[in-house]
Order: C-alpha cells, then sequence, then structure tokens
C-alpha cells in the first residue's frame, strides 16, 4: 500500500477575520494577505508563501510540476459539519435582519427580497451589491463574520481522520466554497482540519458580478489555482444539487451528500449520492490510503 508523501499543508494559520456563509450558492476568491509572489487564491487567503513551509510540502502554486496529481475538492458549509447545525438557519437570520435594517424595510418585504436576490443571483449579497450600492466587505462584517460559530461547529476526530487517510501522494486536498474566505477558514478551524487543505477557492466579495457554483467560470477558476490539469483530474462532495449537477456536466467525478432524513431527489445530480463523507472511501478507493476508516 503507498504512502502518503507530503504531509498536508498547514495553510490556515492565525491573523485573519473569519467569514461565516451557509446561505449562497457561489465560489470563493480571497483578498487577504498573501505575500505579492503570487496573485491569486492563495496569495491573499493565507498570509505566507509557499517557500514558508516545511520543505516536505511540494509547490502547489499554479503552473507547478503537478503532472500526476488529482485534486480532491470539498465544499465547506453543510458538508464538512452536518444540516443539524442548523448554520444555514443562523445565517438566513442575520440576512433577513441586513436587509431590514439597512434597507428600512418592514419584516415581511426584507424576507422576500432576500429570497429573490437569492433565487435570481445565487447569492443574495448580490443584489444588494447590485441594487443598493452595498458594500460587500461591510456586510460581511456584519452578516457572516457576526455568526457565532463556536459551540456550534466543534472538533470532529472522525472527520480529521477521513482527511488524513487521503493518500497525498496521489490527490490535492482543496476546499471549494461559495463563502468568502474568512468563513471558509473559520469553519475548518473549528473544525480542527485546517492543517488538512492545501488551499480554498472561494466567493471574492470585492469583485462584481460574483464568480460562483455552478457558473462553469467557477469550476474552471478552481481548477487553475488547485492545479488540476483536466476535468478528470477533478473529484469533488458537496450538499447542493446544482453545484454536483454542473460539476459533472464538466467532467468531474462528483459525490452528492444527502444527509439522513433529507429529501431525496428526484433525478441524481452526479455519478454518486452519499449519506455521510464516510462513504466516499468506498466510492474514491483510488484517493484514499486505507477504505476501512482505521489509519
Amino acid at each position: 500500500m503507498l504512502k502518503a508523501s507530503p504531509r498536508p499543508l498547514a495553510l490556515f494559520k492565525s491573523g485573519l477575520r473569519y467569514s461565516s456563509v451557509a446561505h449562497r450558492s457561489t465560489i470563493v476568491r480571497t483578498q487577504h494577505a498573501f505575500p505579492r509572489t503570487f496573485t491569486n487564491t492563495f496569495t491573499r487567503a493565507f498570509g505566507r508563501t509557499m517557500g514558508d513551509l516545511s520543505s516536505n510540502s511540494g509547490d502547489v502554486r499554479p503552473g507547478a510540476d503537478q503532472t500526476s496529481k488529482k485534486v480532491f475538492f470539498f465544499d465547506i458549509d453543510n458538508c464538512l459539519y452536518p444540516k443539524s447545525a442548523k448554520v444555514h438557519d443562523r445565517m438566513a437570520q442575520l440576512i433577513d435582519e441586513y436587509f431590514a435594517n439597512h434597507l428600512s424595510l418592514p419584516w415581511e418585504e426584507a424576507v422576500r427580497l432576500h429570497k429573490e436576490y437569492y433565487q435570481n443571483y445565487g447569492l443574495a449579497l448580490e443584489g444588494l451589491v447590485r441594487h443598493h450600492q452595498i458594500d460587500p466587505l461591510e456586510y460581511n462584517a456584519k452578516v457572516d463574520d457576526a455568526l457565532p460559530l463556536e459551540g456550534v461547529i466543534v472538533p470532529n476526530p472522525k472527520l480529521r481522520q477521513l482527511l488524513l487517510d487521503i493518500d497525498r501522494s496521489k490527490a490535492r486536498v482543496w476546499l471549494f466554497t461559495n463563502a468568502y474566505v474568512t468563513h471558509g477558514k473559520r469553519v475548518v478551524r473549528l473544525l480542527e482540519v485546517e492543517d488538512q487543505f492545501e488551499g480554498i477557492t472561494f466567493c471574492d466579495y470585492a469583485k462584481v458580478p460574483f464568480v460562483c457554483k455552478p457558473h462553469k467560470n467557477m469550476f474552471e477558476k478552481a481548477m487553475r489555482e488547485a492545479g488540476a490539469k483536466s476535468a478528470e483530474d477533478c473529484f469533488f462532495v458537496d450538499d447542493s444539487y446544482i453545484n454536483c449537477k454542473a460539476a459533472k456536466e464538466l467532467g468531474w467525478t462528483a459525490a452528492h451528500l444527502v444527509e439522513e432524513g433529507v429529501a431525496q431527489p428526484e433525478t441524481p445530480a452526479s455519478q454518486f449520492q452519499i449519506k455521510t463523507l464516510e462513504e466516499l472511501r468506498a466510492i474514491y478507493p483510488q484517493l484514499f490510503k486505507t477504505t476501512s476508516g482505521q489509519a
């Protein structure tokens, strides 16, 4: 059995704000402290250069030699943690409050407009920026970063073991979210798996119109940033039906996460449908050192 080569990159050090976004269908790029050496998602998201990392980490910059590497893309919200955490519901409440307070709307109208923008743009914030000139980073501070997640999202040893069992000699492990970078980093820190991911592709609030899943250019962006050479090298898990459907149509291998108790789709979104992340071992055995759940 092959050993995992380089240990995972610890790219999620402290010093950055965090944002929480469970109520969207969009992807994320960074806009924070990453040295100018890289003008991409890594550069702004993690605040350190690849050269600062262990020499065993390998080079994961776009354009580096990654010929034999596949990429395992993980969605974050309602995927790395369960829907029962109700982060989505908490986020929806804060967004409704933002609409009501900042647009001076009655509650019912705020809820209605929030829903309309989400359905029209895949991201309620995009409607606010397009039609009301809201500062997206100010919104992020008042809504996403204001969401209390401590005690709601807690360390998950089973998830950590799953990630540790991925064979890093065969696959790069990457976060792929419609949330802002700060939220994504905050979630994986609370789950205590931040050191298991080599990078993140996210929705950049500073650029309008926003680029997010399920749009084709978001998936292409993720491939560029993660160094995937072709769609055949991309493996994906997400709880969103439309995101998994789009991934499959683009040639990715996708697993739609539909938890126990969640309504089943009438037709499959993608090649696989799973109830728990543990099932990834069985459907993507080529990416794991062990499929038993025990290292």
